[in-house]
């Protein structure tokens, strides 16, 4: 089993920066950022491998950084430029293989919300 637990949601404006968080409870082989909407599926937003290999949603290219630190079994995304449509619940994911979209566990998600 592994736990993961999220930190760094909130409220903030249209244009502005926030920074999630994931400590994980041991190490394991991929680590992601999904979100989810009312009445959407949950998508990947951004995924990253032990070795440092990324992948990111074509909607957050550019504006979004995701980045693992592998001795601390802790993830970041650092988000720039953020649109009112980025507003989800961001769930912190991981999973014992390196497949992105094949995720194992999940956390009990937090709240962004961008205003306009």
């Amino acid at each position: 089993q592994v736990q993961l637990v999220e930190s760094g949601g909130g409220l903030v404006q249209a244009g502005g920066t926030l920074r999630l968080s994931c400590a994980a409870s041991r190490s394991i082989a991929t680590m992601a950022w999904y979100r989810q909407t009312p009445g959407k599926q949950r998508e990947l937003v951004a995924g990253i491998l032990r070795s440092g290999s990324t992948n990111y949603a074509d909607s957050v290219k550019g504006r979004f950084t995701i980045s693992r630190d592998n001795a601390k079994y802790t993830m970041d995304l650092q988000m720039n430029s953020l649109k009112p449509e980025d507003t989800a619940v961001y769930y912190c994911a991981a999973g014992i293989l390196s497949n992105y979209y094949n995720m194992d566990y999940w956390g009990k998600g937090t709240l962004v919300t961008v205003s306009s």
